[in-house]
């Protein structure tokens, strides 16, 4: 690779100009960090003068009057040399061409560089040189240089000869740089070893870091900068990282590591980029045990998962695990990790003298919620009794069926003084909420989980939690047929990362769940895998759920024999509780369908009977109800079946959507039993499209078709059955006249969203509240099909052009 490679076109044009005598006389400085080609371009000046015949010569070995002289590092010479320099530059007529780095400077070479006519301006090398210096072979190693090196010249040209076919720094090219650093003053290696620790150029850790006054600290920097490792802002390149590592001894960067971590913690600043690099590295003793027990705290918001390595390294330090057991385990269980999580905080409650026992009791029983044991979990929650354990223990006790007890919990202020904290008070209102859906009318239960998850939606993130108000009210939502509104509620959540990672597989989910009902199994089956398969007890059970549901409504008997085997594990890790059940519904119909009710019985009746406890709520009797229906159906057992419409039928009235499933149960066994109105059997199929229920409006109609002797009606019913299965979101549904349904409210709560108000400036207008607007919008979204709200404005824009035509 040759030298002039390295210049950019304007600096080869003027090295041309000075090499062949035409600018004459030369008095120029280059001025550039290490690394910019300094030297290469002083000896590319005497190559070429040398070519034209003309002379040249070095500082130190010129003649009187020679007509150019060259200056290399003029930064390193004495004082004496210093003033011959100034001695020659002082005669405008002789040529001459200083190189230095920028800073620390001389001021007597500052005074010298001012007596000059210009400046050379030395750059990083962009992306197409260096893949010329690369050439077509590597190219495609162009992005990688770059990014190791950041153009500059002299680490492009240790790198690219080194590379072979994979785009990693081979050890040759990192050798290269071990002069360097051997040149170093002490000082300045100390500062870079502070950037590659992750210190920066702090100015008040670098100068407890070298003893010096704050003054000196500002030369020592800027000799760091010249060195061309550092990056503009202060950052060490790549390249020079890994040289770093690789170069200087491990004892001598751990002991500048350790000392920043020392200055930080006591002036209390942040040290997490300072420890991060010493995990794995085996310090034991009080200081890095202190250091790592800091690290932690200030990773648990935001990494959870590093949070928990941190503490586990303080504990290997020395760090008495009683006192970080709590929040190690917290940090476990928001990072996935609940069997580890339920074990630290075991510990911490078994111990007397632990600190953060009741907390301890929180976290075990939030990470027996994930893994299924609701019940266990709630003893746990009451023994903590803190303002939000109490509160998770109401929720846990609705969930098995003492509703009783959970109600008295609410009605009972907690003893302590803590703070009512925006998460206690939605955690409140969600508990209160799923109270009220086993008591009250659907609309009041969901309406006060919904404001519950909106309350979270600020500090939900970094919230270790049971479960979520979303998911609470989706689960309200679906069993009451408000899919619209479930929908948009675990959207925001996804959006709003509630729960964080521990609850973001358990949203997904739920949305699969929402796409089932649907029919749209596409849509279904991309939301269960964006779920992942790192699932805690409960959410396998659910996606086992899932999994069987996709099968059976692709009628895939093998693949849904394939799943039941891992169905039945889920089912036998995971005792039945509230918010369970529709998993085990879905379960339910998928043992019929193979002959297998038995391996599902017990589960089943232990239902029944916690919907027994909590007096037969309609709301989440309904659901399994209906999937008792089919796999009643599917089991030949008539008898049983009817109980199940009967059931439905004395649920009508609890709200529009119950009269609507318990219409559609008596249809659906009318059909199979041979008597089909088709006009009754396409309204009720219809009125579970309505509801959310796409896929059995179209299945009712189908098995409708297929029964009937009478060919119109046979044709009219497959007619609905495809229009009912194709219909797919983005679809509206009509009326007779193929105008969508928009009720007078609707229409009002429309033209003002349509004419850009806000929720809360409709429900002003219309004396409604924001959140009863926002239930107008996701009932419009479910019926019209809409898939986003941009696709919804779309629809409601076109309606209400069409009614003033």
């Amino acid at each position: 690779m040759r030298t002039e490679l390295l210049l950019d076109e304007p600096t080869r044009e003027l090295c041309a100009a000075v090499a062949n005598g035409r600018l004459a006389p030369a008095r120029l400085a280059v001025i550039a960090p290490g690394g910019y080609g300094k030297t290469a371009l002083l000896d590319h000046l005497a190559a070429g003068r040398t070519r034209s015949g003309l002379p040249v010569a070095r500082f130190g070995e010129h003649e009187p009057g020679s007509p150019l002289v060259l200056v290399d590092d003029a930064h390193e010479l004495g004082e004496s040399r210093l003033a011959d320099l100034a001695e020659l530059a002082a005669d405008d007529r002789a040529g001459l061409v200083i190189s230095t780095r920028p800073s620390p400077r001389p001021a007597a070479l500052d005074r010298t560089l001012a007596l000059l006519r210009g400046q050379v301006v030395l750059r990083p090398l962009d992306r197409d040189r260096i893949t010329t210096l690369l050439g077509r072979a590597r190219a495609g190693h162009t992005e990688f240089v770059h990014d190791e090196t950041a153009g500059v010249p002299a680490f492009v040209a240790r790198l690219a000869p080194a590379l072979g076919a994979e785009p990693e720094v081979p050890s040759a090219a990192l050798a290269d740089f071990r002069p360097e650093l051997d040149r170093l003053d002490s000082g300045v290696l100390v500062v870079l070893l502070a950037a590659e620790s992750g210190a920066g150029l702090d100015p008040g850790l670098l100068t407890g870091l070298l003893g010096r006054e704050p003054d000196a600290i500002a030369g020592v920097v800027d000799a760091a900068r010249a060195t061309g490792l550092l990056g503009a802002d202060g950052s060490l390149l790549p390249i020079a990282r890994r040289a770093l590592t690789a170069l200087v001894p491990a004892d001598r960067r751990l002991a500048v590591h350790q000392r920043l971590v020392r200055l930080q913690l006591d002036r209390r600043g942040p040290v997490l980029p300072l420890v991060r690099p010493l995990l794995g590295g085996g310090l034991t003793g009080p200081e890095p045990a202190a250091a790592f027990e800091a690290a932690a705290d200030e990773a648990a918001e935001a990494d959870p998962a590093l949070a928990a390595q941190l503490f586990d390294a303080a504990v290997t330090a020395g760090l008495p695990a009683s006192d970080v057991g709590t929040r190690w385990a917290e940090a476990s269980a928001r990072a996935g990790d609940l069997a580890t999580a339920a074990r630290l905080a075991d510990q911490v409650i078994a111990d007397p003298n632990a600190r953060d026992r009741k907390d301890g009791a929180r976290v075990a029983g939030t990470a027996l919620v994930h893994l299924g044991q609701l019940a266990r979990s709630a003893e746990l929650f009451r023994w903590s009794g803190t303002r939000l354990s109490t509160v998770y223990a109401a929720l846990g006790l609705l969930g098995t069926g003492r509703r009783a007890e959970a109600q008295r919990l609410l009605e009972t202020p907690p003893d302590s003084d803590e703070p009512p904290t925006l998460l206690s008070g939605a955690m409140t209102a969600a508990a209160q909420g799923i109270a009220e859906s086993v008591s009250g009318p659907p609309a009041a239960a969901l309406s006060t989980v919904v404001s519950s998850a909106e309350m979270l939606e600020p500090v939900g993130r970094s919230a270790l939690l049971p479960d979520s108000p979303a998911a609470l009210g989706a689960l309200v939502g679906i069993h009451c047929g408000e899919l619209g509104i479930a929908e948009t509620l675990l959207e925001r959540a996804v959006a709003a990362e509630s729960g964080g990672d521990a609850l973001a597989p358990r949203h997904r989910l739920l949305l699969a769940w929402i796409a089932v009902l649907r029919g749209n199994t596409d849509l279904a089956g991309e939301r269960l895998a964006s779920a992942g398969t790192e699932l805690s007890p409960r959410d396998w059970l659910f996606a086992a759920g899932l999994r069987a549901a996709l099968a059976r409504r692709a009628s895939d008997l093998s693949g849904l024999r394939t799943i039941w085997g891992e169905a039945c594990d889920a089912v036998i890790r995971h005792p039945v509780d509230l918010f369970t059940l529709l998993p085990f519904g879905e379960l339910s119909v998928a043992a019929a369908r193979l002959g297998d009710r038995e391996r599902l019985a017990h589960h089943v009746q232990r239902a029944w009977a916690l919907l027994d406890a909590l007096g037969n709520p309609p709301l989440w009797t309904a659901p399994l109800h209906w999937s008792g229906l089919h796999a009643a159906i599917m089991a030949e057992q008539p008898a049983e079946a009817r109980e199940h419409v009967t059931a439905l039928e004395a649920a009508a009235g609890h709200s529009s959507h119950h009269a609507v499933v318990s219409a559609a149960a008596g249809c659906w066994l009318d059909v199979i039993g041979g008597k089909v109105d088709a006009a009754r059997v396409e309204a009720a199929a219809r009125g579970l499209h309505e509801e959310g229920l796409w896929w059995d409006g179209a299945r009712l109609a189908g098995q409708a078709a297929i029964r009937t002797t009478d060919r119109a009606a046979m044709v009219s019913l497959l007619d609905c059955a495809r229009e009912l299965r194709g219909r797919a979101p983005g679809d509206a549904v009509t009326d007779p006249g193929g105008t969508p349904k928009l009720s007078e409210r609707e229409v009002q709560v429309a033209e003002l969203v349509v004419a850009g108000m806000t929720y809360k400036q409709v429900g002003d207008q219309l004396f409604i509240s924001a959140k009863t607007v926002e239930h107008h919008m996701a009932r419009m979204r479910q019926r019209l099909g809409a898939t986003s709200r941009s696709d919804l404005l779309a629809q409601l824009r076109t309606l209400l052009a069409a009614r003033v035509r």
